[in-house]
């Protein structure tokens, strides 16, 4: 398994110097399929994006040569070192979803995880109480010095949800407080949820979380437990 970053926007922030440079504008690889290794529960792809040949993988598809691919929600992984190949890439970007020939992905029978969301349409975000012992998203981002690296619960709403990169899930939650740009959560867990579950969220916050490569989460909840309501 990769190593925790650990890293899949579940709110990905390019830096505005590295987006003319980066072969992965929005978070997506595309482009053709110059060679493909399976390692493990991943498969790995050399990737002509037209503007550069770069590394991505995703949970683990049949692909080959000559195929047109695309991952979407790529995430960075500099310098990783894959034990299974015993290869070291100077850059990897994770992907829960790709699709080849314009066609979802799918290895062993099972479709890749894809990144699920409700486009177009909201998610009732109406009368959420605050978790006992917990605290709304707006104090989560209000009171963010206080809480730096301790545990905090928050109930709120499923609004988008990545599964399967790098090794863990990646959701995102709002529970109607707060105002743009301090009304959603980053959550990293190993538990499942669906767009639109309410859910009670409980790990560590992380702060000004930078992965590098002009990755950064001002706020992330690392390895929550997760419960579905």
């Amino acid at each position: 398994m990769p190593r925790s970053f650990l890293s899949p926007r579940v709110a990905l922030l390019l830096m505005p110097l590295l987006a003319a440079a980066s072969p992965t504008p929005q978070g997506e690889i595309r482009g053709k399929v110059v060679e493909s290794i399976n390692a493990a529960t991943y498969t790995y792809v050399h990737v002509d994006t037209g503007a550069a040949k770069v590394w991505a993988a995703a949970p683990q598809f049949a692909v080959k040569a000559g195929d047109t691919v695309a991952l979407g929600d790529a995430m960075p992984m500099p310098n990783y070192h894959s034990k299974t190949l015993n290869r070291t890439f100077d850059m990897v970007y994770f992907s829960g979803r790709a699709t080849v020939n314009g066609v979802a992905a799918r290895a062993g029978g099972a479709t890749a995880a894809p990144s699920r969301s409700l486009p177009g349409l909201a998610v009732d975000l109406s009368h959420i109480a605050r978790a006992p012992g917990g605290q709304t998203v707006a104090e989560v981002h209000s009171g963010r010095a206080a809480l730096a690296g301790k545990p905090v619960t928050v109930r709120g709403r499923v609004v988008k949800f990545n599964a399967n990169i790098m090794g863990r899930n990646w959701m995102h939650i709002r529970d109607g407080s707060g105002t743009e740009g301090n009304n959603n959560l980053t959550v990293t867990s190993a538990g499942q949820a669906k767009v639109g579950d309410l859910v009670v969220v409980t790990g560590r916050l992380a702060v000004d979380k930078d992965f590098g490569s002009g990755y950064r989460y001002a706020l992330l909840v690392e390895e929550a437990k997760v419960t579905v309501e």
